[in-house]
Formats: C-alpha cells, structure tokens, sequence
C-alpha cells in the first residue's frame, strides 16, 4: 500500500523529519546509511548506502 503524499517542513537547521511509515515502505529504518543527492529542480534522493555503492560499482551510476 502506497500512502499519500504528507506535506513536510524544512526547520531553521535545514532538517527534516520523515515520518516511520514512510520510511518502512521504502525499506528503510532507522539506523540504515543513506546516501541523499539532487535529482533535478526540487527533487532530492535518499537511496540506501549499499545499494547506491552497489549500483555505481556495476553500472557507473547512482
């Protein structure tokens, strides 16, 4: 199940908190390494750490 978009802020340290429910269904939980990168105007990625390596180890790209 794919929840619906929750609408976040950025606080004055640049931070935001993502919510555990989100973070389950991409499979990710606290304490797992992520890489985080810009992908186009507006867009940031966080891909898990070994899985990002991996993909850059194999195809040369994140």
């Amino acid at each position: 199940m794919i929840r619906e978009p929750v609408e976040l802020g950025i606080d004055d340290h640049g931070q935001v908190e993502l919510p555990l429910g989100l973070l389950a269904e991409a499979g990710l939980s606290p304490g797992t390494s992520v890489l985080a990168y810009s992908d186009g105007d507006g867009r940031i990625v966080l891909r898990r750490a070994e899985d990002a390596i991996r993909d850059l180890l194999e195809d040369g790209a994140l």
